[in-house]
């Protein structure tokens, strides 16, 4: 006799998995959240009296190869929240808030205590960006990974006015740049900075270079969430377009809200680039190009906003010591 379990999969761990989850999700549901774990689909109801002429805005993404060094280092609860910022900025740069967090983790054998460490990293993010982990799914597919490892993927769906979009289109020549600091590689780059650094160094080496850190803790900086940082500075000054830095780096994502026939000229001196970025540029002796595409080199938000908001922009957001990186110019 052969049973599903045999083969691979087991029922009732998961299961047992998804009444430990229920607390922590539970804690992250707000107002519209109409349904419990568990239903075949997620309610939420949103209050349209609130907007003129509201927009849905999406967005969908994975955690990439920073996976690896979460292996590396047995911490799993950084990827989650990894994963819920990450989607969170996508959509709030288009000007949109977070209602709602969708969730896969996909995994060849279910650790419990991994998984539930990533998925209270889902709810940690999800409350502090104010949205509701709604639902989920967990898959056991053996064969598919290799031993203590899985796949994250999620689903952000938010909400805007259409008078209130940010889509770069009333961005103009002349309008100034600003930089947010990142707090290190984010969630892009890994293959060419794990490529580079575990050359060298294991995940629990502190390079002088780091500053006392090591290098699994410095690859495993929670990628930040810009929400609030956007709301400060809508309210203070007239934002023309926002760039989340991901995948392509800042020249990459920036020509995405660039109107034709305007481009970014940006001072790469004008601020100063977290240690982990020179670390694997000098050791992988790594093009200053390819630096640039591959990483976000400090710089997690742009913002650009005529030349003079840029003192209220600068005041507004003074904590999370935004600076003047370039300017819009023709190209």
């Amino acid at each position: 006799m052969t049973t599903y379990k045999d083969a691979g999969v087991d029922v009732a761990a998961g299961e047992e998995m998804v009444d430990r989850i229920k607390p922590l999700v539970r804690k992250t549901f707000t107002d519209g959240v109409m349904t419990d774990i568990g239903a075949f689909g997620a309610f939420f109801r949103v209050d349209w009296r609130a907007y003129e002429d509201p927009v849905m805005v999406s967005s969908v993404d994975g955690v990439g190869t920073k996976l690896k060094v979460a292996f590396k280092m047995n911490q799993h609860d950084t990827v989650g929240q990894d994963l819920v910022n990450h989607c969170v900025n996508d959509i709030a740069v288009c000007g949109a808030k977070p209602l709602f967090f969708l969730d896969y983790f996909s995994t060849g054998k279910l650790d419990q205590d991994a998984a539930f460490q990533v998925i209270k990293g889902f709810a940690t993010a999800c409350e502090e960006n104010s949205c509701a982990l709604i639902g989920g799914e967990t898959a056991e597919m053996p064969d598919i990974y290799d031993e203590g490892e899985y796949d994250l993927a999620g689903t952000i769906v938010g909400v805007v006015d259409r008078k209130d979009i940010i889509d770069g289109s009333r961005i103009e020549e002349g309008d100034v740049l600003i930089g947010f600091p990142s707090t290190g590689l984010h969630t892009n780059g890994y293959s060419l900075a794990r490529h580079v650094l575990f050359a060298h160094y294991d995940v629990h080496d502190r390079p002088i270079a780091l500053g006392g850190a090591s290098v699994g803790e410095s690859l495993l900086a929670i990628h930040k969430s810009y929400l609030s940082s956007i709301d400060m500075m809508r309210e203070a000054a007239d934002i023309r377009g926002l760039v989340h830095v991901t995948g392509g780096g800042i020249p990459g994502n920036a020509k995405r809200i660039m109107p034709e026939g305007l481009t970014i000229d940006v001072d790469y001196t004008s601020w100063e680039r977290p240690a982990i970025f020179s670390l694997i540029q000098e050791l992988g002796n790594v093009p200053e190009d390819d630096m640039r595409s591959a990483f976000n080199l400090g710089v997690g938000l742009i913002a650009a906003v005529p030349a003079s908001d840029v003192e209220s922009v600068l005041a507004a957001c003074a904590d999370d010591r935004p600076f003047v990186m370039g300017k819009v110019v023709q190209g």
